[in-house]
């Protein structure tokens, strides 16, 4: 019982910091950072992501492993990594960045967050509307990789509980192939310290791997994804 108070405690306090910063940096984002290059704008915005990662650590114990740095290319990409948490979409914002995330369109419906997290040049898509979607990231991701951004998807479409395994859908191979451009998988077990739809943050620590560039030349959409989920999942299982 005390564990569990602590545990409380400690995620209350960290959640006390992480609304600060989510909502001074997403009005930064959609007002004075609209002034900005999107490479100036990210690099400013997303310095919120690094104090909520930093915030996580002092708070709840949380640390970050890296592995395979050294995989990412210098020219524009196509990430396709594990969904377990929102802890990944604030690292790969800030890591990754210039980047543009597939998400659904909803949320930038949200006030304040979802307006500054519009004015990152996100891909908005309607799950409900498969065809329209793939279509969306197709066109748009073309266009955003043209600019010299990368495009992170999470081809399980949802968050998954760590341990769980969602099947991948081939939109995001299917954007690297039509752009051939070259595909970066990544794996984390974010689940474990930030598991999805649960309040309470675990100490411990987070360990993302940037795996070995896969080749779209000469590939179709099918096969590049099946090389990234086999990957992923093999990776998984190894960091646990």
């Amino acid at each position: 019982m005390i564990g569990k108070f602590i545990t409380t405690l400690r995620t209350v306090c960290f959640y006390a910091g992480y609304v600060v910063f989510v909502s001074v940096f997403s009005l930064i984002s959609c007002t004075v950072g609209r002034l900005l290059n999107i490479r100036l704008r990210q690099t400013i915005v997303t310095l919120g992501n690094y104090l909520i990662d930093h915030w996580l650590r002092v708070c709840c114990g949380v640390t970050v492993n890296v592995e395979g740095k050294d995989n990412i290319p210098e020219t524009p990409f196509v990430v396709l990594s594990n969904h377990q948490s929102p802890w990944e979409t604030y690292y790969l914002q800030r890591n990754l960045r210039p980047v543009s995330t597939i998400l659904k369109r909803e949320l930038l419906k949200i006030p304040i967050f979802g307006w500054g997290l519009a004015a990152v040049k996100p891909i908005a898509i309607d799950r409900g509307n498969p065809r329209q979607a793939l279509k969306a990231v197709i066109e748009q991701g073309q266009l955003r990789l043209q600019e010299g951004m990368n495009v992170v998807v999470y081809p399980e479409g949802t968050r998954m509980a760590h341990g769980q395994y969602g099947n991948h859908a081939r939109s995001g191979a299917a954007l690297a192939c039509a752009a051939n451009v070259p595909v970066l998988p990544v794996a984390h077990n974010a689940g474990r310290c930030w598991p999805a739809r649960e309040f309470l943050k675990h100490p411990g620590t987070i360990t993302v791997v940037y795996g070995p560039v896969i080749d779209t030349g000469g590939k179709d959409s099918k096969t590049v994804s099946a090389e990234a989920e086999s990957w992923i999942k093999s990776t998984q299982h190894r960091i646990g």
